[in-house]
């Protein structure tokens, strides 16, 4: 994504800490009034996510320990694009088998949306998945290990996010932009 710079301009970047594919970054800027200041922010690769719809109509979610939130997110199935030069969609569709067990033969890439943008460059590209076969599912780590596959018809998945039981930014922004572009899914 590129955004306009309103005047601002970066003066220098540092970074302070590395920890696998993530960094603490500093950085320097101008703004208009010639005002120098420094804010810092963790700079990640993205990550993807998918809202997988099965031929019953219902989509597929994923609740797993998140450790920032010391408890379980309910969220559709989503990764890190921790392969370097791999394609968006080929990352989308190894991490909706991982996760989910689903292999998809059809993606449409929906949207791109900041993580938190006050915090971290990190933005996740959402794709919509159709035409799903099962397949085993191949968990990375721990959280993965314990996390409980869910499936439930796309018209409660709208529900569950107009009523916050979906609160995940990039679940809330995928199904939502499925349902604009694919009513025909919400049965």
């Amino acid at each position: 994504m590129k955004f306009p710079s309103l005047g601002f301009s970066i003066i220098r970047e540092e970074i302070l800490h590395s920890w696998a594919m993530f960094e603490l970054r500093r950085r320097k800027v101008k703004s208009p009034a010639a005002i120098e200041f420094e804010r810092t922010y963790v700079h990640t690769p993205g990550a993807v996510a998918t809202v997988a719809v099965l031929d019953s109509g219902e989509i597929v979610l994923v609740e797993q320990y998140r450790a920032s939130f010391g408890g379980g997110v309910l969220e559709i199935p989503a990764g890190m694009r921790d392969v370097e030069g791999e394609d968006p969609s080929v990352t989308a569709v190894r991490e909706l088998r991982e996760e989910a067990g689903c292999d998809a033969q059809s993606l449409m890439f929906l949207g791109e949306c900041m993580s938190s943008p006050g915090v971290t460059d990190s933005t996740v590209l959402v794709y919509l998945a159709t035409n799903i076969s099962q397949v085993p599912t191949e968990p990375h780590g721990p959280e993965e290990d314990a996390m409980v596959i869910r499936r439930v018809q796309f018209a409660e998945a709208l529900a569950m996010v107009e009523d916050g039981r979906i609160c995940d930014a990039k679940s809330a922004y995928g199904i939502l932009l499925a349902a604009r572009r694919r009513p025909d899914l919400v049965r």
